[in-house]
């Protein structure tokens, strides 16, 4: 099969392009997925760096990717849910390739109506966003939460699990994103680069933050007595001590199939919209790379088999 491999820690394009890599077979609780698409997000990059080398460990050559949606080819002797020609979705692993072994446990049909490579970008921003705002935050309906970077994919997703749940949620973002974030459906916006904006809210009940550093620093002050502070970035060190009766905790996503069926049934249906930045072909995946790193460009898929 083609796959994208990884020789060594480093830069993209250490990713190298490959037509002749031996095809996985599945066991008897796995499916066999045709890969439509991948996608590409921090936590790749992070990895192929070797920045979470400790995290992620890997036997070198590797095939990196999280995120994966297809056709199924074949079923292990164990799955009763799944047939060939189904269309899937899954958080997995060694996605960047043609062909995929998924646990049975962790895969979900997509809904008919919803683009199957675009439903790549899905599962691991819908899994982070969703589990920060319900494990993570342990937000109650009735809470206010702001959720900062909320135009991004995570962010995204997790104002939409928020607002599911019955949180009053403010969308932080950058001033010059005021506008746009109206598209979100929040209760109030908030300006994250305004000082001033800031020093004005009122204390809240929690912080769901995915942008990190100094933001992060701010938000963290005005979190109530008691109350709760879920990061997916990087929480500065010493911040937590400020306020220790602030519940800290950072996100793992963790598979949970029902909960991405849950989320594409949404894009179907109109509720919940999940911008894609570019279409790339698999054997750019080191282009994708770079683009990711640099920020600004949108999630990013990468095609394999138009599904």
């Amino acid at each position: 099969m083609k796959a994208v491999l990884l020789y060594e820690y480093g830069g993209p394009e250490n990713l190298k392009f490959s037509a002749d890599v031996a095809d996985p077979s599945c066991g008897p609780d796995s499916v066999l997925v045709e890969a439509a698409a991948a996608s590409v997000n921090p936590i790749d990059w992070k990895i192929r760096s070797g920045v979470r080398q400790k995290d992620f460990p890997l036997q070198l050559p590797a095939i990196l990717g999280k995120d994966v949606s297809g056709v199924v080819r074949a079923v292990g002797s164990s799955i009763r849910t799944f047939k060939p020609g189904d269309r899937v979705l899954a958080f997995a692993e060694k996605t960047y390739a043609e062909l995929v072994v998924v646990e049975g446990a962790k895969l979900t049909h997509a809904p008919d109506g919803i683009d199957l490579v675009d439903a790549a970008a899905l599962p691991v921003v819908v899994l982070t966003g969703d589990q920060l705002v319900r494990n993570v935050a342990a937000a109650q309906p009735g809470q206010t939460f702001i959720v900062s970077g909320a135009l991004g994919s995570v962010g995204r997703c997790a104002v939409h699990a928020a607002k599911k749940l019955g949180v009053h949620v403010i969308a932080g973002v950058r001033g010059r994103q005021l506008s746009a974030a109206a598209v979100l459906g929040a209760a109030d916006t908030l300006a994250l680069d305004d000082d001033d904006a800031l020093a004005r809210l009122p204390m809240v009940d929690g912080v769901i933050d995915t942008v990190g550093g100094e933001t992060a620093a701010k938000l963290f002050t005005k979190v109530k007595q008691g109350g709760t502070f879920g990061y997916a970035s990087v929480l500065p060190d010493g911040v937590a001590a400020t306020n220790p009766t602030v519940k800290v905790a950072r996100v793992f996503a963790q598979p949970d199939a029902s909960k991405v069926r849950e989320f594409a049934d949404d894009i179907r249906d109109g509720k919940f919209v999940l911008p894609i930045g570019q279409r790339l072909p698999l054997h750019e995946a080191a282009k994708a790379h770079r683009l990711a790193q640099q920020g600004g460009a949108g999630k990013i898929i990468l095609t394999i088999r138009e599904g």
